[in-house]
C-alpha cells in the first residue's frame, strides 16, 4: 500500500495512517476462515494432531458445537453435484427433488453416525457377586455400509464374556449399544470385529471375549456377481478364548446359528 497527497494537513495525515493501521492489522480468526467449507476445518484439525480419519475412525472429539448442522449443508450441495454428474433432472423430477438433502442426512445422521458422535455413555457396575461364569449375548442385529462401495452390510453378532472379580458388568442393551455405534461407518467386516473386540475389552476389562459375526454384504448381493445367499463369518477371540479350546467349543456350540 503506497502513500499518496503526503502534503495533507496534520490532522488528515493522522487519518490516513489509522486507515493504514486499520487494513494492514490481521483480521480475527473467525473471519479469516469466513467461507472455508467446515470439512477442511475438521480435516486441518486432524492433521495438526496426527489423527488418522480413516472410513472407520471416529472423528467426534475434532467437530465443534454447531459444524454438524454445516457438515449437512455441505454434503447436500456436493450430493447434488453427484446427482448432476449422473444426469438425473432433480427439478423436474418430483421423486429426486429433495434427494441431495435425505441423501446427506441419511449418511450423517443415520448410517455413518458412528463416525460423527462419541461413544455412547455406558454405566458400569462392580462385580460384586464374582461372577466367573460364561456369558453370551446375542443375536445383535448390526448395519453398516462397505467402505468399498458403501453397499449395506446387514448380519448378526455373538459376544461372549468370561467375567472375574474385577470385571465391570455393564447393561446387556449396552453391548448393543457399543456394536451400533461401532458399525456405524463404512467399514470392511474383519476390522470391524476387532474394534468392537478392543472397545469391549477397554469398557468390561473380562478374563477373555470372544465375538462372532455373520453377515450379508450387498456389494455381493446388489452387485457384482450378485450372489443372494453368501455370507461371511468371522471372529475374535481375546484371553482366555484363546487359550482354552475347551472354552472356545463351549461358546461356539452355545451359538444358536441358522444357517
Amino acid at each position: 500500500m503506497r502513500l499518496i497527497n503526503l502534503r495533507w494537513r496534520p490532522i488528515e495525515r493522522g487519518l490516513v495512517i489509522s486507515i493504514m493501521l486499520m487494513k494492514t492489522t490481521t483480521p480475527p480468526q473467525d473471519e479469516t476462515d469466513e467461507g472455508t467449507p467446515v470439512s477442511v476445518k475438521i480435516r486441518e484439525r486432524l492433521v495438526q494432531a496426527r489423527m488418522r480419519f480413516h472410513a472407520n475412525d471416529n472423528i467426534s472429539a475434532f467437530i465443534q458445537p454447531g459444524e454438524m448442522e454445516s457438515l449437512l449443508d455441505e454434503v447436500e450441495v456436493k450430493m447434488q453435484t453427484v446427482l448432476d454428474s449422473l444426469v438425473i433432472d432433480t427439478v423436474g423430477d418430483h421423486n429426486t427433488g429433495n434427494t441431495a438433502r435425505r441423501v446427506a442426512k441419511m449418511y450423517l445422521n443415520e448410517v455413518f453416525n458412528g463416525r460423527y458422535v462419541a461413544a455412547p455413555a455406558i454405566t458400569e457396575f462392580p462385580n460384586a457377586e464374582h461372577l466367573n461364569e460364561l456369558m453370551i449375548v446375542g443375536p445383535i442385529t448390526i448395519r453398516s455400509a462397505c467402505s468399498h462401495h458403501f453397499c449395506p452390510v446387514i448380519g448378526k453378532i455373538w459376544i461372549g464374556i468370561l467375567p472375574n472379580e474385577h470385571t465391570n458388568v455393564i447393561g446387556l442393551s449396552k453391548y448393543a449399544r457399543l456394536a451400533e455405534w461401532i458399525m456405524g461407518r463404512p467399514q470392511i467386516q474383519e476390522e470391524a470385529v476387532v474394534q468392537l473386540a478392543d472397545l469391549i475389552m477397554e469398557k468390561t476389562q473380562p478374563d477373555g471375549l470372544a465375538i462372532v459375526m455373520e453377515a450379508s454384504h450387498y456389494c455381493m448381493a446388489w452387485r457384482g456377481v450378485k450372489d443372494m445367499d453368501s455370507k461371511m463369518i468371522n471372529s475374535v477371540m481375546r484371553g482366555v478364548f484363546l487359550k482354552d479350546s475347551t472354552l472356545r467349543r463351549e461358546f461356539l456350540a452355545l451359538i444358536p446359528r441358522k444357517g
